[in-house]
């Protein structure tokens, strides 16, 4: 499952340090150069910087059991700072060119399922996010998280990396309304559709196959920066054709931009409002609502094993993307990886912004060819400049950044020919973890299929102790997981 670039063989190959900061980061250990580096970081930013105008939209708007909404605001300024924070922190510990923001399969999880919960507040929901992050830290302090990580068949984690590719490659496709929703109005079994009505209509769209026939262009000719070449160039042309043809956004036409309206901003600067950092209640799920301390505790764990999956698939999927990975197949300082991932769980849920985890849009300035924790540094300092500077994350659309995405995409999907198709073993679960990625929209659930299946299938061959314990642990908590309704229903009934 290793990258064209291995750390191995970068390192026995790799010229002498230049400097203290290419000591530091490792720089040309791991065939980079500072440029290659801030070009990864630009486009890694450019890549996720949407996530500081969504995670508004989903998480503050909603009221609570009390009646209060977070506001979109103040939701936005911390979304910002505590990815600022975060990502910088893991550029410089970890060393690994993993941006982190907060996610948006937990966050949409925490708005539609346990913000539902009667007289459940949103301080005592960011409690949950926060115990879910000091548990995550203790199980990496006492080494159980790293044993996962070892635990798993090497085929599996090379179907995570290539699960993770289609999903990426969705998320730009749906992103740029080529991949559209099904109308429930539609009588049909079908979930989603080739753009609208079956066409490729609508400027936006032709901004995506603009930047998607540039981005492989410039990839075939071998050209420095052409993913951030692709998105810089599809913003300026969205940002022209916008202003001579405006399509306004999809809420009020198919046709319309997905998120952001590509426009030059007539007010650059704002105040952030910052009121929400601390803002939580760490007892009062337990104690004080009508879950009470089982309810409370189930909440937590659905967070929990959301948040833990999450990171190891998109972790493994981008070091071995990025070639930092050791020559036993381990994610290079991965117990401070993994450190930082539950510091973003508690800080992000002490924020009120959720639980902030390894976004896997890294992916696109790992194309680029980031490599170290520099990038990050980039990446980090621009979202901190977002607090307070509007325009970063409103002047690229989604469909200038897609692009990006689906080739990304395809470099990780490569990866699969070194699955072991011929054992069904292995095979199965490889091919179900790969699917389930993305037609569940989620890096979480593609695991736990594979794993439990891959457990499964194990046992039913006869081959059970082939099978690391930790790996039936494991599945056994994900049929909790995924068996979570059933198990709210008789608690409740």
């Amino acid at each position: 499952m290793a990258s064209e670039n291995t750390a191995a063989h970068v390192s026995a190959s790799a010229p002498a340090p230049k400097n203290g900061l290419d000591r530091f980061f490792k720089i040309s250990e791991r065939g980079s150069t500072v440029g290659t580096e801030i070009r990864g970081g630009l486009a890694t930013f450019f890549a996720m910087a949407y996530i500081v105008v969504l995670n508004p939209l989903v998480l503050g708007l909603g009221p609570d059991a009390a009646g209060n909404a977070l506001g979109v605001e103040r939701v936005a300024a911390v979304t910002a700072l505590i990815a600022g924070i975060l990502t910088i922190i893991m550029g410089l510990w970890a060393k690994q060119p993993f941006a982190m923001a907060a996610g948006l399969g937990v966050n949409a999880l925490l708005a539609s399922t346990i913000a539902t919960n009667p007289n459940l507040t949103w301080p005592q929901i960011m409690g949950l996010v926060v115990w879910a992050g000091i548990i995550m830290a203790i199980l990496v302090l006492t080494g159980f998280r790293r044993a996962v990580f070892d635990a798993v068949p090497e085929s599996l984690k090379t179907a995570i990396v290539v699960g993770i590719g289609l999903f990426i490659a969705l998320i730009g496709l749906v992103n740029a309304g080529v991949v559209r929703r099904m109308p429930d109005a539609a009588g049909t079994t079908v979930p989603v559709s080739f753009g609208a009505g079956g066409h490729l209509i609508g400027w936006p769209i032709f901004i995506f196959l603009f930047g998607l026939f540039l981005t492989i262009a410039l990839f075939i000719r071998n050209v420095r920066g052409a993913i951030l070449i692709g998105v810089v160039a599809s913003t300026v042309l969205a940002i022209i054709i916008e202003k001579v043809a405006p399509s306004g956004s999809s809420m009020d036409s198919a046709t319309g931009w997905s998120l952001m309206v590509p426009a030059i901003p007539t007010q650059w600067l704002g105040v952030p409002d910052l009121s929400l950092i601390g803002a939580v209640d760490m007892t009062g799920a337990f104690a004080g609502s009508a879950l009470g301390g089982l309810g409370a505790t189930m909440l937590m764990f659905a967070i929990l094993l959301a948040v833990f999956f999450d990171v190891m698939g998109t972790s493994v999927g981008l070091a071995a993307e990025a070639g930092t990975m050791t020559e036993d197949g381990k994610i290079e300082n991965i117990d401070r990886v993994l450190l930082i991932d539950a510091a973003g769980s508690v800080l992000g849920g002490g924020a009120s912004s959720s639980a902030h985890q390894i976004f896997v849009e890294s992916a696109t300035g790992i194309g680029e060819g980031a490599r170290t924790g520099l990038a990050n540094i980039v990446t980090g300092v621009l979202f901190l400049l977002a607090v307070f500077v509007s325009p970063l994350v409103n002047i690229v659309p989604f469909e200038a950044v897609a692009p990006a995405l689906v080739v990304v995409g395809f470099l990780m999907v490569r990866q699969a020919i070194h699955i072991d198709w011929a054992d069904w073993g292995l095979g199965i679960p490889a091919f179900l973890t790969i699917v389930m990625m993305p037609f569940t929209y989620s890096i979480a659930d593609g695991i736990g299929a594979g794993f439990v299946a891959y457990s499964f299938i194990r046992l039913i061959q006869g081959r059970g102790k082939e099978v690391h314990p930790i790996m039936y642990i494991v599945s056994l908590a994900f049929l909790i997981f995924f068996g979570m309704g059933v198990i709210e229903g008789w608690m409740h009934g």
